[in-house]
Parts: structure tokens; C-alpha cells; sequence
């Protein structure tokens, strides 16, 4: 990099084109000498650009490498059909939120996005609900985690509190420090099957699996099913009832998705990465139709070169097979069957006696002629 200005670096290139965004000494504070040459940074710099100098001791942000390193995105692959699923799951809960709380529920999904486990508990709620369940077929773990609203506003639906002033229901007006009680779980309990059954019925088109709850707790600690800097995937559910509700937080590590994540890779449900069915089942019924050659092996001989060099018409050969034995019908230098020669419409046959493709002797003798 020089330190040059574009519009100098154009006429002294001879016209050639420069970049506007190239970057120079100047725009990262660094000065350069009095001569104008460029020198080697010095450790206080090189410190400061990477983001390893005093400041991040002290407990700042930093920058460069450092915020490189500790940053919390983590790097995903795109589950197409994992959309689908919960766009699935959308309109199977709106359904069944209905009939269970028998009042007008609408239900969306409002994120879908992956982070790191540590990250997600950090910002959730202490007054929040969390149901850890067990995927029985892919053998792990996941997490629904209820915010406090919806299940003041689930057990106000269920008693049959709709006229009640709402205002003092709501999950900010909960006093602090106040644990759910045991009939806020037992009510809620039944919520939460119904949402794990709408799930596994919104992946029985792609897989087969049941969701299984495992246990209901009161503190994220005891909630703890993945490392913290492993990656999840997290969907956030909105549940509206008439102005009432609260958000339903879905958490599937990617160890938990690995055993279906090439089904979730599709792009279209049913892909088949290359496979053509109607390709594959054209060229089967071909292969039926295709002729073969079909040798019958009488007997075979070692002779020395100097004797089939010295062979001429009218000479025999003399066979010193039994007449009884078996000859081999051989196909592509392979052997295939074992049979016995005869006649039949006057024509040489081969009779089948033995099937060596399968391993087994045939259950009924075949004559080929």
C-alpha cells in the first residue's frame, strides 16, 4: 500500500484504474516516516491492530483478532427443510392451542436463527419455565422453554379468567425472586405434551421420532443439556390470544439434528441428491431385455504351445471327461450353473442341475438349448 491519493495514483499509473476503497498507513492511525516510506509496525502497534494491548486486560471490548475469537455468532449450515418444518408445526399448534385452551390462538414463528448455548441461557428470564425432552430415536436432547407471560396467561385461559384484569397476570408484575408453584407446572404440564406431539408430527414426514419429556425445572442450571460453547438452533414461537400470550423458545443442539441432517439439508421434501427414480427404473427393465452369451465348458485341458503349434486338420482331441459329469455354463468368464448335456426337438441342450449365482441349487431343472 502506498500512501498516494487515488486521483495521484491515477495519473502516475499512466491511467490505469485504482481502487477507491484501497486502504493506506493513515486510515489505521499508524504515521509513517518523514521520507514518506513505509517502515515495519513496532509492538505497541502490532498489539493495538490485533487487539491484544492494555485496553482488553482492563476488560474492554477489543478489537481486531481478539473480537475475532471471542465473538458469539457461530458458523451453520442452512437447514431448508428444518424451515419446513417448524412452518409445519405452525399451523399443527395453532390447531391444537385452540382445542386445548378453547379460546382463539394464533401462533408464529418469530425467529430462527443459531447461536451458542451459553449465549441463549445468559439472556433468558429467571422467572422463565424450561421442559427438557428427550428425541428417543436420535438418542438427545432439547429444550422448550416457556417465557412467564404465556403461562400466566395459559393458566388464566384454563381457569377461565378472561375477564379478569390482565394487567396483574402479566409476568413483569410477578414479584421477583417468586418460583412457579406446583399447580402452575401441573397445568402447564399438559401444554407442554401437546406442543412436544405437534412436533414430532411435524417431522414424521421427513423421519420418524418421539419427543419424550424428560423433566420441567424452575433454573437454567439444572436446564444444561449441551456444552456452553456448542452450537443450538433456537426458534422462537409468539402465541397470541386475543392480546394475551408469550413466546415459546425451542432449543435443538446440532449434536440432536446430526442423525437427520442430510434429510434437513434438502432443498424440496423427497430430494434424492442425484438419484433419478424414473432413470433408474428405465434402465433396470432394459437390463432384462439385454442378450448375453452363454458358454458350455466341456472340459478344459493344459496343453504345452509347441503341441497346439503342431495341430492340424483331422487331428482329435480327446475328451476324458465322464459322460454323467456336469459341464460348467460359464458367462463372462464367470460360472453361473452346472448342467447336464442332452437332447431335446433334436437340438443339443444343457440342463441345469446346479445355480451358483445364488448359492442354492435350483428348486426345478431348466432345459436351454
Amino acid at each position: 500500500m502506498d500512501g498516494r491519493q487515488p486521483d495521484q495514483a491515477l495519473e502516475e499509473d499512466g491511467g490505469m484504474p485504482t481502487p477507491k476503497f484501497a486502504l493506506s498507513m493513515d486510515d489505521f492511525g499508524f504515521p509513517e516516516d518523514e521520507d514518506g516510506t513505509g517502515r515495519i509496525l513496532n509492538q505497541a502497534e502490532i498489539d493495538s491492530l490485533f487487539g491484544s494491548d492494555a485496553t482488553l486486560k482492563g476488560g474492554g471490548e477489543g478489537n481486531g483478532l481478539e473480537r475475532l475469537i471471542t465473538t458469539s455468532s457461530v458458523s451453520y449450515e442452512r437447514l431448508p427443510m428444518l424451515e419446513v418444518v417448524f412452518d409445519r408445526l405452525v399451523r399443527i399448534l395453532t390447531t391444537s392451542l385452540r382445542n386445548f385452551t378453547n379460546d382463539n390462538v394464533e401462533v408464529s414463528i418469530d425467529r430462527l436463527n443459531s447461536l451458542r448455548f451459553g449465549d441463549y441461557l445468559e439472556n433468558v428470564s429467571g422467572q422463565s419455565m424450561f421442559a427438557v425432552f428427550k428425541a428417543e430415536e436420535w438418542d438427545n436432547y432439547g429444550i422448550l422453554i416457556l417465557s412467564s407471560s404465556l403461562i400466566y396467561s395459559i393458566i388464566d385461559a384454563l381457569l377461565g379468567g378472561h375477564d379478569r384484569v390482565r394487567t396483574s397476570l402479566s409476568g413483569e408484575d410477578r414479584p421477583a425472586g417468586r418460583h412457579h408453584t406446583a399447580i402452575e407446572r401441573a397445568l402447564i404440564e399438559p401444554l407442554i405434551r401437546v406442543i412436544l406431539s405437534d412436533l414430532s408430527r411435524s417431522f414424521s414426514p421427513l423421519c420418524a421420532v418421539n419427543f419424550r419429556l424428560d423433566r420441567l425445572e424452575l433454573n437454567s442450571r439444572f436446564a444444561t443439556i449441551s456444552r456452553a460453547t456448542n452450537g443450538v438452533v433456537m426458534a422462537r414461537f409468539g402465541i397470541d390470544m386475543d392480546g394475551r400470550g408469550g413466546d415459546v423458545d425451542l432449543i435443538l443442539p446440532h449434536a440432536t439434528l446430526e442423525p437427520v441432517r442430510e434429510i434437513l439439508l434438502q432443498q424440496f421434501m423427497g430430494e434424492k441428491f442425484g438419484h433419478d427414480g424414473i432413470w433408474e427404473s428405465h434402465l433396470a427393465q432394459e437390463l432384462w431385455n439385454t442378450d448375453v452369451t452363454l458358454d458350455a465348458v466341456l472340459e478344459e485341458q493344459t496343453m504345452n504351445l509347441q503341441d497346439i503349434l503342431t495341430l492340424s486338420p483331422g487331428d482329435r482331441l480327446v475328451l476324458r471327461r465322464d459322460p454323467d459329469a456336469l459341464v460348467q455354463m460359464r458367462c463372462g468368464g464367470k460360472t453361473v450353473f452346472r448342467g447336464r448335456v442332452g437332447k431335446k426337438q433334436g437340438q443339443v441342450a444343457v440342463r441345469i442341475e446346479e445355480n451358483l449365482i445364488g448359492g442354492e441349487a435350483a428348486e426345478r431343472p431348466s432345459a436351454y438349448s
